[in-house]
């Protein structure tokens, strides 16, 4: 077989239809949108989530609680992430960043999970109390950053 012998498959190819093109063409006059109606209408249609007059779901369903919007959100790190970094290193949010432990540069909050066994100097925006227990006495110091 060559390339000039090839051919596409028998109905895999299809034209579109196309409407409102005169009433011989067989999508004229209306273009298959009916007589009337707001969908008949240009820039006719209904929102999405529109129940015709009724009270939509969303609005129907009681809301409960608080959404606190200015939540700050932390990205969590345990000490047993900062075994990959060597004794007496600095660990802040961009060697975090660079180690690949945070997402994206975020407050950080260091809990304590897991154990270290030589001295970090970690800079983080929050830390539990057993995470600071653990890394003091290994030596190491933590230090609390805003941010």
């Amino acid at each position: 077989m060559k390339l000039h012998e090839l051919m596409i498959a028998k109905g895999s190819r299809k034209k579109r239809k196309r409407l409102g093109r005169g009433e011989g063409s067989g999508g004229g006059k209306t273009a298959g949108r009916g007589t009337k109606g707001q969908n008949a209408r240009s820039g006719g249609g209904v929102p999405l989530g529109f129940e015709g007059g009724q009270m939509p779901l969303q609005r129907r369903i009681p809301k409960r609680g608080f959404k606190n919007i200015f939540r700050k959100q932390y990205q969590i790190i345990n000490i047993k992430d900062l075994r990959r970094f060597k004794s007496g290193e600095i660990v802040d949010r961009d060697t975090l960043l660079k180690a690949g432990l945070l997402k994206r540069a975020k407050a950080t909050k260091l809990l304590g999970e897991g154990d270290v066994s030589y001295p970090l100097t970690v800079m983080v925006s929050k830390v539990s109390q057993t995470a600071r227990e653990k890394i003091e006495s290994a030596g190491g110091k933590v230090e609390v950053v805003s941010k």
